[in-house]
């Protein structure tokens, strides 16, 4: 059974900050349509299942180091991010995913709740064409128990992201 926050007296499922940031960005409306899940949504593949979608309709946000310097990845659910393509992609020496503590201390949010933006720090975007094969993505909402829709599209120009090609080639 899922919660929305449809449901007056829910406690509402974006993080409150990830709520402030939407509202910031004239997008609060998309607060009142994030989902809060019993069970966490912390990897693609719980996502998914909780909201009854195709794996490669959950963003993904991941933040990589690149040459030391976070970077944020916006990858679907369904595919991994190829570290010779970002790399390549940034011009950086080396890339490696970033620790814990790094993407809590750059984004505000710990992994397996990291939305696509609202972050505490501005860092580069680069988000994989793959997401705009869907009408309808699904991302994190800053918890990892909660996530809100978004068209692929308006995601990738509120992130600010740069669009490519950093998916790791189908076997």
């Amino acid at each position: 059974m899922t919660t929305t926050t449809d449901d007056a007296h829910e406690a509402p499922a974006a993080h409150p900050r990830f709520a402030a940031a939407l509202r910031e960005l004239g997008l609060g409306e998309l607060a009142g349509r994030a989902r809060r899940f019993p069970e966490a949504t912390r990897t693609a593949a719980e996502a998914a299942a909780a909201i009854g979608c195709e794996l490669s309709q959950i963003c993904k946000s991941l933040i990589f180091a690149a040459d030391g310097v976070p970077v944020l990845v916006l990858m679907d659910g369904a595919s991994r991010v190829d570290l010779d393509r970002v790399r390549e992609e940034l011009g950086a020496g080396k890339v490696t995913r970033a620790k814990a503590d790094v993407v809590r201390e750059t984004t505000g949010y710990a992994i397996g709740g990291v939305p696509p933006f609202g972050h505490r720090t501005r860092t580069r975007v680069l988000a994989d064409r793959s997401l705009l094969a869907h009408d309808v993505v699904w991302a994190a909402a800053g918890t990892p128990y909660a996530v809100f829709p978004m068209q692929p599209k308006d995601l990738v120009a509120t992130a600010g992201a740069t669009l490519v090609d950093v998916r790791e080639p189908s076997a």
